[in-house]
C-alpha cells in the first residue's frame, strides 16, 4: 500500500469470501461495473480492494437488498487476465495488504469506491514449539495437493502457492483460514486480528476440534 493516488479512490469488490494477505483469488468477471474496473486496474497496475459482504449478494439483482460489507479488507493485485469471450474476464489475483475503510461511496453503475488507510502487515514471528503440529499438518496438506497436481497435470492450480513459509505464524494461520471450511464471518474476524500468534492459536483450536491435529 505504497501508492496513495490509487488509494484515494480505491475500487471495491465485495465478495462472499475473505481474501487474506498472501492468498490466491480466481475470479470470473461478467458484470459491467467490474469489467470496467478490472480493465482500468490492469492498465495502470493498480490494486482493487476485496471486502467481505455482510449483506446482499455478489451479483446485483433487481429488487435485492442493498450491499453492505466489512470495514476491513485486503488489496488484490491482478496477476493473470484472460478474456475467453466478449463480456467475460477470468483473472487470478494475489492478496497483499490489509486496509481499513474510512469512508465509502456508491458510484454510477453500482461500483463502490472507498477512502482507506493501511493496516500494518503481520510481523515475522516463528511458530512456537507448542503449535508446530499446526504447521506440520499444513505441510502435509500441501504435499498431498502437490501430489494430486502432478497426477492430474501441471495446469492444475493449487489454492496455496510458494514460497512456502511454514516457520511463520501469520503465513501458516492465513493459509489454514483459506483451506478450512469456516464461515466467512469467522474468517473475517481472524483476518482482522493484529496478532499473528493469536490467529494461529485460534486456528490450532479449530484444527483440534475438527480432529485434524491432536
Amino acid at each position: 500500500m505504497t501508492s496513495p493516488p490509487h488509494l484515494r479512490s480505491l475500487p471495491l469488490f465485495p465478495l462472499g469470501t475473505v481474501l487474506f494477505p498472501g492468498g490466491f483469488l480466481p475470479l470470473r468477471i461478467f458484470e459491467v461495473r467490474y469489467l470496467d474496473m478490472v480493465r482500468k486496474c490492469r492498465e495502470v497496475g493498480a490494486p482493487f480492494g476485496v471486502v467481505g459482504l455482510t449483506q446482499g449478494s455478489e451479483v446485483r439483482k433487481a429488487g435485492a437488498e442493498a450491499e453492505s460489507f466489512a470495514s476491513v479488507g485486503t488489496l488484490a493485485v491482478i496477476r493473470e487476465l484472460e478474456s475467453p469471450q466478449p463480456g467475460l474476464l477470468q483473472i487470478e489475483c494475489a492478496g497483499t495488504q490489509r486496509f481499513r475503510i474510512t469512508s465509502s461511496s456508491l458510484q454510477k453503475y453500482g461500483l463502490w469506491t472507498a477512502e482507506v488507510e493501511a493496516i500494518p502487515g503481520d510481523v515475522d514471528l516463528p511458530v512456537p514449539d507448542d503449535l508446530r503440529d499446526t504447521a506440520d499438518a499444513l505441510r502435509r496438506v500441501i504435499d498431498t495437493l502437490e501430489g494430486r497436481r502432478q497426477a492430474e497435470g501441471a495446469d492444475v492450480r493449487l489454492p496455496v502457492s510458494p514460497p512456502y513459509r511454514f516457520e511463520d505464524c501469520g503465513w501458516v494461520s492465513n493459509r489454514w483460514c483459506e483451506l478450512l471450511p469456516i464461515q466467512p464471518e469467522l474468517a473475517q474476524r481472524l483476518m482482522e486480528l493484529d496478532s499473528p500468534l493469536m490467529r494461529l492459536e485460534l486456528v490450532s483450536d479449530l484444527l483440534t476440534r475438527m480432529g485434524i491435529i491432536s
